[in-house]
This record gives C-alpha cells, structure tokens and sequence, in this order.
C-alpha cells in the first residue's frame, strides 16, 4: 500500500520477526480487492535488516522490539488476522490502509514544509 500511494515519498521494505516461504494466500486476495497485488513479495527476516538505513520503522508486530540504531519507531497496534476470518483480513487491511495514508501524508506535509523553510532564507 506504501508504494502504491506514495511512491513519491517512500520507498518502503518488509520484514517479519518469522521467516516466511511465501505471502498467505488470503492476504493476496484481500490486497487485490484493493488493487494493490503484493506479486511474489516476501518479507525478510528482521534481525538481517540493517536498520541505520532507514528514517522510520513501523512495527506493527504488537511486540517491543530492541531497536537501538537511532532510528524513529512507531508502534502501531494491529490485530494480527492469521487464522481468522476473510472479514477480519478486510477490516486489517482497510486500518492499516488508514494508517500508510495518514503517514504519508504526514512526510509529504513534513517534506513541503522543510522546503517552504528552505525557500524563506
């Protein structure tokens, strides 16, 4: 959703606490109704990312993770649908939608500003 919305802005990555061999077929599916198609996209593992490399860091794991590289965090509390119902799937899909606009409008609204100060001097 990050790239499909603000590609302008943000150059999201993924990773999980697990490794995974593959996106739940469920997942693809719901993403689609939203025609935003994952293809083959499969989350790293978190402990091999490098995380100096980022300016931001969404966990959206419900777990405090370690983090000790001076990156920012944001903690958002989202309900884990593995295992529920396709309506569960849709209702996480549609927040954390929500949540990727709201950020992305938050760095373009960030990004005008620091350029409108840069613009004054």
């Amino acid at each position: 959703m990050a790239r499909k919305y603000g590609s302008d802005v943000i150059n999201p990555a993924s990773a999980g606490l697990s490794a995974v061999a593959a996106s739940y077929p469920l997942t693809k599916s719901i993403l689609l109704e939203k025609n935003v198609d994952p293809g083959i996209h499969i989350p790293r593992r978190f402990t091999d990312m490098k995380l100096k490399n980022f300016d931001l860091i969404v966990n959206m794991s419900g777990e405090m993770l370690p983090m000790d590289a001076g990156v920012p965090v944001e903690v958002w509390e989202i309900e884990d649908p593995f295992g529920r119902t396709e309506e569960t799937f849709r209702r996480v899909r549609d927040e954390i939608e929500m949540r990727v606009m709201h950020l992305i409008l938050r760095i373009r609204t960030q990004k005008f500003d620091s350029q409108a100060v840069v613009s004054r001097q």
